[in-house]
């Protein structure tokens, strides 16, 4: 055997869409950051998309790091603002296919109002939010995703606060594809973003992912497989149950599947054709609002 099929055979099986200047990666064992990451590069790649017209977007944190791996346009923003820098981008480069790929704490604390109306607006986007319930990367601190008794650095005698119910929220604020996965459910998980990807509309896939280092340890989850063990042994799959029953509570199990999968026209979609008509027409009602002049 060769050198060069030496180097073959040790190779990554995805190494054609990773940056392998970049590895080793930064998470640690155990974290579900690399499986939902994984799952990502599959479905990009069973989509069949064209990596030229394809863009990632990500913030700050362990998961915001994910766009510096992936061998496509990549941009690693500040703090919270990861949304609406992929909404400049799509609306100056409509041709592109832009996805998110980040944690819940940049997304929903920091970040959490450039969600809700990107949603609302239905910006042809798509994100994937790995939820680890607190922000691993600075020291384990609480999170808007914190169940509610976790210790943290930050609450280090319980976490008093409700956190967010993500599918929930992303469905009442008018996401057209909401989804939530364990990073365990690697096959359901891929299937699901690739369904994300094609989907015309914002999209969103939550995914459920131990952090074994800051969050297990001062919640004596053990191991990172009794972790995992753990949340897949306390989940259970209801698609097309109601968003408002995935909520997150001691006692219950967490809800997993595929909760909402709609049509209603992209932002793009709808700009052109208020700037023809100069106005706005209310099907139910009638009621047709003009545009200013002057």
């Amino acid at each position: 055997m060769n050198l060069e099929d030496k180097e073959s055979l040790i190779r990554h099986p995805k190494d054609d869409l990773l940056r392998e200047d970049r590895m080793p990666h930064i998470w640690c064992a155990g974290c579900g950051i690399g499986s939902a990451f994984s799952a990502c590069i599959t479905a990009l790649e069973k989509a069949r998309m064209d990596y030229d017209r394809f863009a990632i977007v990500s913030g700050i944190g362990c998961t915001g790091r994910v766009a510096g791996y992936l061998k496509v346009d990549s941009f690693h923003t500040t703090h919270g603002r990861a949304i609406p820098f992929a909404t400049g981008l799509k609306l100056a480069k409509p041709e592109l296919n832009v996805f998110v790929f980040s944690g819940e704490g940049d997304l929903f604390a920091i970040g959490g109002n450039h969600f809700i109306h990107a949603a609302r607006r239905n910006l042809d986007l798509t994100i994937i939010c790995v939820n680890n319930m607190n922000y691993g990367m600075t020291g384990g601190q609480v999170s808007a995703n914190t169940p509610i008794g976790a210790k943290t650095t930050t609450t280090p005698y319980g976490n008093p606060e409700i956190p967010l119910n993500l599918p929930s929220l992303a469905a009442a604020c008018g996401a057209v594809y909401v989804a939530r996965w364990l990073s365990l459910d690697v096959r359901r998980l891929t299937q699901s973003i690739q369904e994300a990807f094609m989907k015309p509309g914002f999209s969103f896939v939550e995914v459920i992912g131990p952090c074994p280092v800051a969050f297990g340890r001062r919640n004596r989850l053990g191991t990172p497989l009794e972790m995992i063990k753990l949340y897949n042994e306390n989940s259970v799959i209801r698609n097309n149950v109601h968003p408002d029953e995935t909520v997150i509570e001691e006692g219950k199990k967490m809800v997993l599947g595929k909760f909402v999968d709609i049509q209603r026209p992209t932002f793009l979609e709808m700009l052109p054709e208020m700037s023809n008509t100069g106005g706005t027409t209310w099907p139910d009602k009638g009621i047709v609002t003009e545009s200013r002049e002057g």
